[in-house]
């Protein structure tokens, strides 16, 4: 007997999350713009109250499916897209924080505990799903850079708040399961190739880079923040240059992989802005460019979760 269409929040998918997370980050860059460009400040805050609204919105719609039935959410957590976009529900926490720390220190703080707490959760779990399969099962992909390195994404709130010591141990530790993560990946595509569906994923690989920067500047180390920027460029200049070999698939829900790593890198560039004009423009480009394709990307995948297609491609449990 076939299981008939879901009811409301039944069968919300964590992919929702991703274009949500590419969004703050969006709203957060066009906050930094006045400090670099003679253009009002508003235009951030607006992107950002709308996608603070969206992201409440997105976790009352996922709650509601794991209040229902708890071990939905290890059901997500097994597969690869559901991995990705409840790391991702975590980080955009974490985002939604630094949103608020110019508004409410206490209410950022509040939100950046929550946020944290959840992602030692996911990870957690992840590591208790991952560990009894066979090797191929856990071979190592970009999406790991969401689970085991998201946490970097707290710092960007964590350093305006004042908390040194946590955001340097963050620095430290997000930053040596980055290089892990990045060698360790690059060792596995050169023996294997990543099949058409899944090189979306590939960009997530520059989000450690440029979030590793964004920390290291908001803790006053600009040389360091400086080598995650040249990292960040090497990263960026190579996908940039084999976006049809990313993109061969088509559109597909992985393509929310896309949105956080472009608008993180041009948060980076922005902040790299004083240290010369190249920086500058390659921030302002970024972007623009960035204000182009994270909202389509976004209206795309969250057309997709009000037709039902996202959580049927995405394999998302249901109650």
């Amino acid at each position: 007997m076939t299981q008939g269409k879901p009811g409301l929040w039944q069968q919300t998918p964590p992919a929702i999350f991703p274009p949500i997370l590419g969004l703050f980050g969006l709203g957060l860059g066009w906050r930094r713009v006045p400090e670099v460009f003679s253009f009002p400040g508003q235009f951030g805050e607006f992107i950002l109250g709308a996608v603070s609204l969206l992201f409440l919105y997105a976790v009352v719609a996922y709650l509601a499916k794991i209040i229902r039935r708890p071990g939905a959410l290890t059901d997500d957590l097994r597969t690869l897209p559901g991995r990705a976009g409840v790391s991702t529900a975590s980080m955009a926490g974490m985002l939604f924080a630094a949103t608020l720390v110019p508004y409410s220190n206490f209410l950022a703080s509040v939100m950046l505990i929550v946020a944290m707490a959840a992602h030692f959760i996911v990870i957690a779990i992840v590591i208790r799903v991952l560990a009894p399969q066979p090797l191929a099962a856990r071979r190592m992909t970009p999406v790991w850079h969401l689970t085991f390195v998201g946490l970097i994404v707290a710092g960007v709130a964590s350093a305006q708040l004042g908390w040194r010591m946590t955001t340097e141990i963050n620095l430290i530790l997000s930053a040596a399961a980055a290089v892990t993560i990045w060698i360790g990946h690059l060792t596995l595509i050169a023996k294997k190739p990543v099949p058409a569906p899944l090189r979306p994923t590939l960009a997530i690989h520059l989000s450690p880079a440029a979030l590793l920067g964004i920390v290291s500047a908001g803790l006053g180390y600009m040389d360091l923040a400086l080598a995650f920027g040249w990292l960040s460029i090497l990263i960026a200049g190579i996908l940039l240059v084999r976006i049809r070999y990313l993109t061969e698939a088509g559109f597909s829900p992985f393509w929310g992989a896309f949105t956080f790593p472009v608008a993180a890198f041009a948060n980076l560039m922005l902040i790299l802005a004083a240290q010369g004009a190249f920086y500058k423009m390659l921030g302002g480009l970024t972007l623009v460019a960035a204000t182009i394709i994270v909202p389509i990307i976004a209206y795309k995948v969250l057309k997709m979760w009000a037709s039902g297609a996202l959580a049927t491609k995405t394999n998302a449990s249901r109650v």
